[in-house]
């Protein structure tokens, strides 16, 4: 599967990329994983958001965060595969080229994610380590991980 990627400010992005993050965020956030919960967290202007389409659509997106917006250090977040592309790979892509796309932009540092607790050998599997005891967000298990460079 070809993955175009795109990387843009909040103020670059078209009304159309911007309705197509937001409808997969809310599909897979708020209906699939059945958390009412406000996504929409006056985060978006301040994140870098990295967009996978392919003939399909929007595939998969992350932001990513300078150091001291979401933690003390950078972060990774709204993690999200598309239905559509599931089961191919696509995940670890995402996360990999968003771990490129922040250090390119912030340098090799630290980046730490809240992730949810079933992914954490998926993000193991990525060199982010746990960091935090279990916690619950919008009811669903939750850990911080912390990925340090090599």
């Amino acid at each position: 599967m070809h993955i175009d990627w795109k990387i843009k400010q909040f103020s670059e992005l078209s009304t159309e990329e911007l309705y197509q993050v937001l409808r997969l965020r809310s599909e897979v956030f708020v209906v699939e994983q059945k958390c009412a919960y406000l996504d929409m967290d006056n985060a978006d202007q301040l994140a870098i958001h990295v967009m996978g389409w392919t003939d399909g659509g929007l595939a998969a997106y992350t932001r990513l965060f300078a150091a001291g917006i979401k933690f003390d250090m950078a972060a990774i977040g709204r993690v999200v595969t598309a239905p559509f592309a599931r089961n191919k790979g696509i995940g670890r892509i995402l996360m990999q080229f968003s771990i490129s796309t922040l250090e390119t932009r912030w340098g090799k540092i630290p980046i730490k994610i809240g992730a949810q607790l079933y992914l954490q050998q998926f993000y193991e599997s990525l060199g982010f380590v746990k960091s935090s005891e279990m916690y619950m967000e919008d009811d669903i298990p939750h850990i911080e991980m912390i990925r340090t460079p090599a």
